[in-house]
């Protein structure tokens, strides 16, 4: 009589497609009493078994088969723990740069205002000092504006004040001028006798005659 154990085997390998009790049996008795076993199997070792060489080769492709579903689902779980601890780790990595980001944020943020405070503060300092510059450079252009203007003036005084001696400095030379040229033309004249001493004067000559 079988014992349960070899009972339980012979309905697992007959629960395959092409595979009768009387062969799960045959089967069990040549210890291919697994459907992974039956699987890895041969076809010559089957028909040692006690199989024909066309049912050996029809239970080969169904333990085959069946084999390749019982280890997929055998590495379903293991493929979903795996999977499920890959998006737990990256989930966490996830969290962790978010807490980093998030903390690091106000710290940026301060940077950032206080690099555009120091550049408005620059900006401020660069603009007093060209309005600084600008009102001496206009200061110093209005002083020399008024400095020259009061040359000018002092200069148009001046002028004004030595154009009368001027021009009386050249009437008397003019005129000293006039008055010796006249003094020559009356010395010069043609019909102007000059007498060379007092007796040859016209009186003197009357009171002779007398």
């Amino acid at each position: 009589m079988a014992s349960k154990g070899t009972d339980s085997k012979i309905d697992k390998l007959s629960a395959l497609p092409n595979v009768s009790a009387a062969s799960a049996k045959k089967l069990v008795a040549a210890k291919i009493d697994s459907v992974a076993k039956l699987a890895k199997s041969t076809s010559s070792a089957l028909q040692k078994a006690g199989l024909s060489a066309a049912v050996a080769g029809k239970v080969l492709t169904a333990a085959k088969a069946a084999n390749k579903v019982t280890s997929a689902a055998k590495k379903a779980p293991a493929k979903a723990k795996k999977a499920a601890t890959a998006a737990k780790s990256s989930a966490k990595k996830t969290s962790t740069k978010a807490k980093a980001a998030a903390k690091k944020a106000p710290a940026k943020a301060k940077k950032a205002a206080t690099a555009a405070k120091s550049s408005a503060k620059k900006t401020s300092t660069k603009a007093k000092a060209a309005a600084k510059k600008t009102t001496e450079k206009a200061k110093k252009a209005a002083t020399a504006a008024k400095s020259s203007a009061k040359k000018t003036t002092a200069k148009a005084k001046k002028s004004a004040k030595e154009s009368p001696k001027k021009i009386s400095k050249a009437a008397k030379a003019t005129a000293s001028k006039a008055k010796k040229a006249v003094n020559d033309a009356g010395r010069k004249g043609g019909t102007i006798k000059v007498p060379k001493s007092v007796n040859q004067m016209d009186w003197m000559k009357r009171l002779r005659n007398r």
